[in-house]
């Protein structure tokens, strides 16, 4: 895996250094009804603009943005959830397009040719006339003409989405049972057929409350449950994607929360999960590494440890609010992010791969979800290619870092050092 990282690394530096290419961005929610919703762009270590998309654009970016997400080499997707907006920019940050017709839309994943988002709303305007829907729904959106295609009813207030082998997997939150009181907590998670747009399973995790972030390592997905507060704890989930198909017995669960968690270059997740019980009046608070691919073989009981890289936990337990925590695909780096106080300003963490803390930054309110940009050449530095297919998969990976059992034509992969393209 060390000659791996290095290769990765040698890759995004193009020539430039490695430090210059760490370009991210970051999305700061700000406070929900304010309208103060920003963007920093990080580059080189330091922080560029804590509003770049005003600096880019002349005008604010809206209010409570919660996802962003890379749909292709020149366009990024932005949910502005109490905006009822959808926002496109580009990775320069200039505004191309908004969708204005899924409102409180919260999620999103990309096929690079459609943007898919979940909604706790219960309309949604269609190129085909608005749809009405008694729980949550997903929405399909048209990267051609930024119009709503399609949309699906999944589980009430359906949180995070990803898409699988041509299949989306929302969680459900349930997450307006105690304030609505019409139904309760979700526990499920629905698998949606991306072309038809049509519900083909619905897993039952039996935790309740899927909601925070989720995401993704290949055919794994790490879930968190809030739990209820009182007698149902939060815990967390791995869900196998593809024995989903097959089997409602496609995911293993642990016992810490994994309110922020994300994915590595070895294919893991890094999780830091907090909960509060009303009952006892206590957080409890747990950094975590994970192994998906043995959690989901051993049935839970192998492939966690409570540790992350170098000081990355110290520096969490140090922080006033833990809001969120990211490695840039690119090049292993690791970010996270402190809260504060929630109605000032925040703090963004920057790591070296092997957790060496190397700053701390001033950022906006709630800074709470990451985007790496690509480094210069990414996209369109294939060269020298060779038309082969790998001997043994397990020893091939993926342009982001994650190892590799099948190789498809078309695509681009690492192997003993050198990109390859199979094409036959």
């Amino acid at each position: 895996m060390k000659k791996l990282l290095a290769i990765l690394l040698c890759l995004a530096s193009c020539n430039h250094g490695m430090r210059a290419q760490e370009r991210l961005i970051l999305l700061n929610e700000g406070m929900w009804q304010t309208d103060n919703g920003r963007l920093t762009y990080f580059e080189n270590g330091a922080v560029v603009s804590n509003q770049w998309f005003r600096d880019k654009n002349g005008h604010k970016l809206g209010d409570t943005p919660n996802h962003i997400i890379q749909v292709n080499d020149r366009l990024i997707a932005i949910a502005l959830n109490w905006s009822n907006i959808v926002q496109f920019i580009t990775p320069e940050g200039y505004a191309v397009a908004a969708t204005e017709d899924i409102p409180n839309n919260r999620r999103l994943c990309t096929d690079g040719k459609y943007v898919y988002v979940t909604s706790y709303g219960h309309e949604c305007n269609t190129i085909y006339g608005t749809r009405y829907f008694t729980k949550g729904y997903v929405a399909k959106i048209d990267l051609s003409n930024y119009k709503v295609v399609a949309a699906c009813e999944v589980g009430y207030e359906p949180e995070g989405i990803a898409i699988y082998g041509g299949r989306l997997y929302v969680a459900n939150t349930g997450g307006y049972a105690e304030d609505e009181g019409d139904h309760e907590f979700e526990t499920t998670v629905s698998i949606i057929n991306a072309a038809s747009m049509t519900v083909e399973r619905i897993i039952d995790t039996h935790v309740p409350n899927l909601f925070g972030e989720m995401s993704q390592s290949g055919r794994y997905l790490c879930i968190n449950s809030s739990g209820d507060h009182y007698e149902r704890p939060a815990c967390g989930l791995i869900f196998d994607c593809e024995k989903a198909l097959t089997t409602n017995d496609c995911f293993a669960t642990f016992s810490y929360p994994a309110t922020y968690n994300c994915t590595n270059l070895d294919g893991n997740f890094l999780v830091v999960g907090s909960s509060f019980s009303y009952i006892t009046g206590d957080y409890e608070f747990a950094c975590l590494t994970i192994n998906p691919r043995q959690m989901i073989e051993s049935y839970g009981t192998r492939g966690i440890e409570r540790t992350l890289p170098g000081s990355v936990a110290n520096d969490f337990a140090g922080m006033s609010r833990p809001y969120g925590i990211y490695v840039n695909p690119y090049t292993g780096y690791i970010y996270g992010t402190d809260a504060g106080s929630s109605d000032g300003a925040g703090y963004l963490y920057q790591w070296s791969p092997a957790g060496q803390l190397l700053g701390r930054h001033k950022v906006y309110i709630n800074p709470g979800h990451f985007l790496a940009v690509a480094p210069a050449g990414y996209f369109d530095g294939m060269k020298d290619v060779e038309h082969t297919m790998p001997g043994n998969g397990l020893d091939a990976y993926d342009l982001k870092g994650y190892r590799i059992s099948r190789i498809r034509k078309g695509e681009i992969y690492i192997k003993e050092g050198k990109k390859l393209l199979y094409n036959k």
